[in-house]
């Protein structure tokens, strides 16, 4: 039962967790390819963006939770979604809407997204700085230890506060998008926008609302994504250099252009990196007795160390797009 909890703490939870980042992320880079069809690479950056706002204010404001019991960070989340969803629409309006009017190339807009990623990753540093700074700013983390009722069982079940928010979030985000997009007038015009943009136009619907909506729900994301990684960990400027490369791979594993293949796109992700990394010589001790001498001594049985974690989504990536490039939920072909 151990080495049960054991497994619990390190892959249930820890695949939770990054499962929930990647599925939140990924879900605002397949709005966007599926509206303006083309991979926006700054995505991660505007992640990185929403969490140093919400860095900022709670530096300003870190008395802001106490009146709610809930950390500052969290209350003031909803200002810094406000502010990373005006920077995403700026960003169109300065740099992708001219491109779009000039009618160039999807390739032109991803490299022209790769411009806004240097520059939104110079101008989070140059103001940030490069060392990691956490956003409990005025308050501690909680760590929640929950003792199973099973005899002999000493390891506790271990569950910060940061992650049960972020898993309460993120439930709370897909639902909310999920009647967005089916229940409301401009989420059906989004759906018909994405299956076929001139029949779109053409019906009526009004193309630039609906890419303005868009990225406000891209940068809306981006900020939650990046806010609740923060507050698990520590927020640091190159947050994006280690979501860029996941968030996309779970976009086109559950299928590019559809945001529920992107929700368990993100957990697959999130799992296979959890699964990779886990020592698997741990399960092995009660059944030492049984096993090779060989196998039992081994001190760490992982299938990559943890530096190499960032391998994994990357040959995930790679497999999907060599066997199933639509992805599981069939989305479009990149």
């Amino acid at each position: 039962m151990n080495e049960l909890v054991f497994f619990i703490n390190n892959v249930v939870i820890a695949g939770s967790v990054s499962g929930s980042i990647y599925a939140i992320g990924a879900v605002g880079v397949t709005l966007i390819f599926s509206i303006m069809r083309f991979a926006h690479f700054a995505h991660g950056d505007m992640m990185t963006f929403g969490a140093f706002m919400v860095l900022l204010l709670t530096t300003a404001f870190p008395g802001a939770g106490a009146a709610f019991g809930v950390p500052a960070a969290l209350v003031l989340l909803p200002l810094a979604m406000v502010l990373t969803a005006l920077l995403a629409v700026s960003i169109d309006k300065a740099f992708y809407k001219p491109l779009r009017a000039h009618g160039v190339k999807p390739i032109v807009m991803v490299i022209g997204s790769l411009g806004v990623t240097l520059m939104l990753q110079g101008l989070i540093r140059l103001f940030a700085g490069t060392s990691g700074q956490s956003l409990y700013v005025d308050d501690r983390k909680e760590i929640f230890r929950l003792a199973l009722p099973f005899e002999g069982v000493r390891a506790p079940v271990v569950i910060t506060e940061p992650q049960l928010y972020l898993f309460v979030i993120t439930l709370l985000a897909v639902v909310g998008l999920h009647l967005f997009l089916n229940r409301s007038r401009l989420g059906k015009a989004m759906r018909a926008m994405s299956d076929n943009p001139d029949l779109a136009q053409a019906s009526g619907i009004n193309t630039n609302t609906i890419v303005a909506v868009t990225w406000v729900i891209a940068g809306g994301l981006a900020a939650i994504a990046g806010t609740l990684l923060s507050l698990d960990v520590t927020f640091k400027p190159d947050l994006s250099f280690f979501l860029l490369l996941p968030i996309f791979a779970a976009a086109i594993v559950g299928g590019v252009g559809h945001p529920y293949g992107a929700v368990a796109g993100g957990f697959v992700v999130g799992f296979a990196e959890t699964l990779a990394v886990f020592n698997w010589s741990v399960m092995l001790r009660p059944f030492r007795d049984s096993l090779p001498e060989w196998l039992t001594q081994s001190g760490n049985l992982a299938f990559v160390g943890t530096e190499y974690k960032i391998v994994v989504p990357f040959f995930i990536l790679v497999v999907i797009l060599v066997w199933r490039p639509t992805g599981i939920f069939k989305g479009k072909v990149i």
